[in-house]
């Protein structure tokens, strides 16, 4: 998640100080990526470093302003038009488990699997009912369509993802099952010569 494009995101709305920023932020994501006043300006330091972002002076209260330099800007709009890469994908916790689960001795990975499942579908329902609130009425500003697309996002992803432990489950049925059917170790599958000599059952 970029921290650092969210925020010039909403500097380009104007100069802000760190706590709005954080307020902002959440609001817009409806607060499934919860950020704190510290990751705020810890990030806006390293904006104004490079140059995003400059100090615009305090407000009535005396917070400091900070401020999106054309440089941000420019930085802004080419996050807008590139595609997030998915070539280098970030780790996914669920899935590193499940490799490790494989073969793993005492590890029962359908039960790990039935685990998850549980926990995914009733995340799932959860986001389902938070939608089904905010449809109630149509979304009446920015901060909440904003708020309504992450909402999807999360209910597409857990759809997602209950979709692929299903077939990792089925994966495992399988192998399973071939594991069944094939001779034990030491015990090699008689050939054809062994085969022809095999009596044939009476008529």
């Amino acid at each position: 998640m970029s921290i650092r494009h969210g925020l010039l995101a909403l500097l380009e709305r104007g100069p802000r100080y760190g706590s709005q920023l954080r307020t902002e932020f959440e609001s817009r994501t409806g607060s499934t990526w919860p950020l704190n006043v510290g990751q705020v300006y810890t990030t806006l330091s390293r904006l104004e470093r490079d140059g995003l972002v400059a100090q615009d002076g305090e407000d009535d209260q005396g917070h400091s302003l900070y401020s999106i330099s054309d440089e941000g800007r420019s930085e802004l709009r080419s996050w807008f038009e590139t595609p997030v890469d998915r070539s280098n994908p970030p780790r996914d916790e669920l899935a590193i488990k499940l490799a490790m689960a494989v073969g793993a001795p005492g590890v029962d990975i359908r039960a790990v699997i039935q685990s998850q499942r549980h926990h995914t579908v009733k995340a799932m329902q959860d986001y389902t009912r938070l939608k089904a609130q905010a449809l109630i009425d149509e979304p009446a500003n920015r901060d909440e369509v904003a708020w309504l697309l992450v909402l999807e996002q999360l209910i597409f992803q857990a759809e997602a993802e209950a979709r692929w432990l299903d077939h990792c489950e089925a994966r495992l049925v399988r192998l399973a099952e071939a594991a069944a059917t094939e001779p034990e170790t030491g015990t090699p599958a008689p050939g054809p010569a062994a085969r022809a000599t095999r009596p044939r059952a009476r008529r």
